[in-house]
C-alpha cells in the first residue's frame, strides 16, 4: 500500500467509515505499528485495542499494558496479571 492510498484511508476512517477502521487496524497489526494502533484505540476502535493489548503483550511493552489497563480494558489487565505472576514464577 502506497503512502497515498494510506493517507486515503485514514481519511475515510476519519469520516467514520467502519471498514476503512478495520483495515487500518489490520495493516497496523501486521506491521507492528503500535502509534497507529494507539491512534486508532483512542479513537474509539475496539478492534484496535484488542489488537493493542496483544502486541503489546508479545512484546512485554508493560507501560503500554498499564495504560490500555487505566483506560479500561479488562484485557491489558489481564495480561499483566499473567505476566506478573511469570515473572514471580507462580502458575
Amino acid at each position: 500500500m502506497t503512502d497515498h492510498e494510506l493517507s486515503e484511508l485514514r481519511a475515510q476512517a476519519s469520516n467514520g467509515d467502519r471498514d476503512a477502521v478495520a483495515q487500518l487496524v489490520e495493516l497496523a497489526g501486521e506491521r507492528g505499528d503500535l502509534g497507529e494502533l494507539r491512534r486508532l484505540a483512542d479513537e474509539g476502535s475496539t478492534d484496535a485495542v484488542d489488537q493493542l493489548v496483544e502486541l503489546a503483550g508479545e512484546l512485554g511493552d508493560i507501560d503500554e499494558l498499564r495504560r490500555l489497563a487505566v483506560s479500561g480494558s479488562r484485557d491489558a489487565a489481564d495480561v499483566l496479571a499473567e505476566l506478573a505472576s511469570e515473572q514471580d514464577g507462580s502458575p
